[in-house]
């Protein structure tokens, strides 16, 4: 009897410590709660009906033997132990004082959860997605350890598979659904350096990110932005005479900048300045982008030297974007000296008859 009394005062003290620190942090989540798909191991000493390894349907139940169908989905372990156990008592297959039960988690499932707003590819995303490890390759001392850390099963890591996030997202009041009960989630420490908690998630959670002004602070690598973007680059004269010799290679879809590049690096890095400045300073680049939203699109001209000398003009200079172009075009003296030179193409064949 003491021993029953002690189990259930060790649960009671779980919970009351839960409840505690949810007063605390109301939006920290302590545990994973378990989606469809997970692997669970249930223990009860000397007991062989109910302590197996269960795997939560896509129902959002585990199939117990005498109880049928029990929901669990959104559940963390510490509270599907109590639900169980209350179920296998309440049901008299075990007394109250002598029932102990305890649950492993095996392994964390992929899950499937939507992401809009302000993010570069918005959309249903599957995260904590992994490879399967062969039975073979898995050593005997291994198969000993439960549990899982499920690293890519976290909100940062359903942003990040969206494309991240615009800098136009009011990363401060990112919205969380789950079952019908919303969740205002601050990310900003992401980009300061500040605590973050970063929520896990259970499969069908949707995740909003607002709107917002601009923000250029947003525009760098982080937890939640792309590393790098892909940029359509061509120059296809002087002071480079082909796309091979100035290294400009179609990689797929462009080529790779840091995410956070500007107009006048994409320039630089395409060959569009230096060489001699008498005949190549006064080159011009283009700026070609497509408006996310509408479709439109927009250009900006600007010379060469005056981008690089302005470099610090926010309008003049703005930062790129993901499938941004970058055209330049070469100076008016290289352009007389190419028509005179086309010109001299056209008569030398002629000249050679009289």
């Amino acid at each position: 009897m003491f021993k029953g009394w002690k189990i259930k005062a060790k649960i009671f003290a779980r919970l009351n410590l839960i409840g505690a620190i949810a007063l605390i942090h109301p939006a920290t989540t302590l545990a994973l709660p378990l989606s469809p798909g997970d692997r669970l191991e249930v223990s009860i000493p000397n007991e062989k009906y109910f302590a197996r390894t269960y795997q939560v349907n896509q129902n959002g139940d585990i199939e117990v033997p005498f109880l049928g169908a029990v929901s669990v989905v959104g559940l963390e372990p510490i509270a599907l132990e109590t639900k169980l156990s209350r179920l296998l008592i309440k049901n008299n297959y075990f007394p109250a004082d002598s029932l102990q039960l305890s649950i492993q988690i095996l392994e964390w499932a992929p899950i499937q959860v939507s992401v809009t707003g302000e993010l570069f590819q918005p959309g249903r995303v599957f995260i904590n997605e992994g490879e399967e490890i062969q039975p073979n390759a898995i050593s005997p001392e291994s198969l000993q350890i439960t549990g899982d850390y499920p690293t890519r099963r976290y909100l940062t890591t359903a942003i990040r598979a969206a494309g991240g996030v615009l800098p136009t997202a009011n990363v401060r009041q990112v919205r969380l659904i789950r079952q019908g009960r919303e969740t205002i989630i601050d990310l900003s420490g992401i980009f300061t350096g500040e605590l973050v908690t970063d929520i896990p998630l259970i499969a069908g959670d949707r995740i909003i990110v607002p709107a917002t002004d601009f923000q250029a602070e947003l525009v760098r690598p982080s937890q939640i932005t792309p590393p790098g973007m892909k940029v359509f680059v061509s120059n296809l004269t002087v002071p480079a005479t082909s796309n091979a010799s100035a290294s400009i290679t179609n990689r797929e879809e462009g080529i790779v900048f840091p995410y956070g590049s500007r107009f006048s690096q994409a320039v630089i890095a395409t060959n569009c300045a230096g060489g001699t400045q008498a005949t190549n300073a006064h080159r011009h680049a283009v700026l070609v982008r497509v408006n996310r939203l509408t479709g439109e699109t927009i250009y900006l001209d600007r010379p060469v030297e005056d981008l690089l000398r302005d470099s610090h003009n926010e309008a003049e200079n703005p930062l790129l974007m993901p499938k941004d172009g970058v055209a330049c075009y070469d100076s008016r003296i290289t352009n007389t000296r190419d028509i005179f030179k086309t010109i001299g193409d056209i008569f030398a064949p002629l000249l050679k008859i009289f």
